[in-house]
């Protein structure tokens, strides 16, 4: 598994939100993005999913550029800033829309996903009564459920408590050991090289060396 970064630059009006990246991710490692606000964390995980058009340079997943061969990454999953979701349903009931569109997996593998981030599939609260914590394990949930190939996580950490944590490390330990792509960003650098075998420090739309 391989993500390379090519050159890539994404220009809005005349402001660069990314500059120059070239960088390659490989299968069987996480790697965590670090920097304040508006250095390029999330931008960049826009980039490897194909949210954004890059303005110079390219992304290629396995050899296949974003945009060209594909528009999406064929096996992703992703959780970017806060998490959505439809509030008059379950947590569960969530997940079964979220899955129904590729229908690659069934309802237990659902009830997998919740029990990994600590979430019962029985629980029968509408996600408006979810605390912070709460809705943040079910963006984990939703974004492990598939067992994805490329897993994107931006502040997976925000507002999950101890045992949580614990709950989310052992989640990304399996995605490695999986050879899968893991890729971080958070703001606790602690925390974050507690769990990341490469650490990218990125500042003004770029990657410091």
């Amino acid at each position: 598994m391989e993500i390379k970064i090519d050159n890539y630059s994404k220009k809005f009006r005349s402001d660069y939100v990314l500059r120059n990246i070239t960088y390659t991710f490989t299968g069987g490692r996480i790697y965590g993005l670090y920097g304040k606000n508006g250095s390029g964390k999330t931008m960049l995980m826009r980039a490897i999913s194909g949210l954004i058009f890059p303005s110079e340079g390219c992304v290629k997943i396995n050899g296949e550029e974003l945009r060209k061969e594909r528009d999406f990454p064929e096996s992703l999953g992703l959780l970017l800033e806060n998490p959505y979701f439809l509030t008059q349903y379950t947590g569960y009931q969530n997940l079964k829309l979220l899955a129904s569109i590729k229908n690659k997996i069934g309802d237990e593998d659902i009830v997998h996903a919740l029990e990994r981030v600590g979430l019962e599939a029985a629980d029968k609260r509408k996600v408006r009564k979810y605390s912070l914590g709460m809705k943040q394990r079910l963006g984990i949930a939703a974004a492990i459920m598939e067992e994805p190939d490329i897993l994107l996580l931006d502040e997976p950490f925000h507002a999950i408590d101890e045992g949580g944590l614990q709950l989310i490390r052992d989640i990304l330990a399996d995605f490695k050991k999986a050879g899968r792509i893991v890729i971080l960003a958070c703001h606790d650098k602690e925390e974050l090289e507690s769990v990341s075998d490469e650490i990218i420090k990125m500042k003004n739309g770029k990657i410091e060396v």
